[in-house]
């Protein structure tokens, strides 16, 4: 791996087993277990590139090309079926904000909860929740449990979260919307300030206009092959003229 890079993918596959049977009914099932049907889903087939330090990567693609698997894989959702992935450095995924919170926790609770998996100790945590609750803008609502959160809420949270554990690398899964328009400005500017401090970014986004104005460099993954790597204003003319159907390499 290169001392400049913060992501290091090298020859990446990803495959899923999916189990059919067929059958409508739980004595069906038990019945013809023995016949069903395993099926190989071969999302990522052999991926490769890196994220330097500091740079902003955009994934881009149409939906299946297999963009979410790589963060999930990047995040370790997933393990990988074959090839290797580094990462230098903590990393902050911005995915499905809130996803790991316990809904019978408080707000306060599931920051420590949630805080503490992305790697900062409890002190460390006590020294940020005031900043973690104040950027939330969630006030005494933070004690209440996170059952009681509006889904808006429980993003905000989840970002403020993400954002004060001192990553030195974001995974940003398409483009925030975190509440109302002041807030997701907010958000925007956070993350141009880490970027600002040297902070290193791999997004996927849709939004070609915002890869375009936040991007270096863009991969374009396309049925779960790297197509083109180059910088927007590059690859996105060539992406965006091609059909979706297309199985014609770069």
């Amino acid at each position: 791996m290169s001392d400049q890079a913060s992501i290091h993918i090298k020859d990446v596959k990803k495959e899923f087993l999916l189990s059919t049977s067929g059958a409508n009914s739980l004595k069906t099932a038990l019945l013809w277990w023995r016949r069903r049907a395993r099926v190989h889903l071969e999302v990522l087939k052999g991926i490769s590139f890196d994220v330097n330090k500091g740079e902003c990567v955009a994934v881009v693609g149409r939906n299946g090309a297999g963009k979410s698997t790589l963060l999930g894989l990047l995040a370790r959702v997933y393990k990988v079926t074959s090839g290797t992935m580094e990462i230098q450095g903590r990393l902050a995924p911005l995915l499905e904000l809130g996803a790991g919170f316990h809904d019978d926790l408080t707000g306060m609770e599931n920051i420590y909860f949630n805080a503490i998996i992305l790697g900062l100790t409890r002190e460390q945590v006590r020294q940020r929740i005031d900043k973690i609750v104040e950027f939330s803008e969630l006030g005494d609502h933070v004690y209440a449990p996170t059952r009681t959160f509006s889904s808006g809420m429980i993003a905000r949270l989840g970002f403020s979260i993400a954002v004060h554990v001192d990553a030195d690398i974001l995974l940003v899964d398409e483009v925030l919307a975190v509440g109302d328009f002041e807030f997701e400005k907010k958000c925007h500017a956070k993350i141009n300030e880490f970027r600002a401090n040297g902070g290193t970014i791999l997004l996927v986004s849709h939004n070609m206009a915002a890869v375009r104005r936040i991007a270096d460099r863009c991969v374009w993954l396309h049925k779960g092959h790297v197509q083109m790597i180059g910088t927007p204003d590059e690859v996105i003319p060539v992406y965006e003229s091609t059909p979706m159907d297309s199985d014609t390499p770069i």
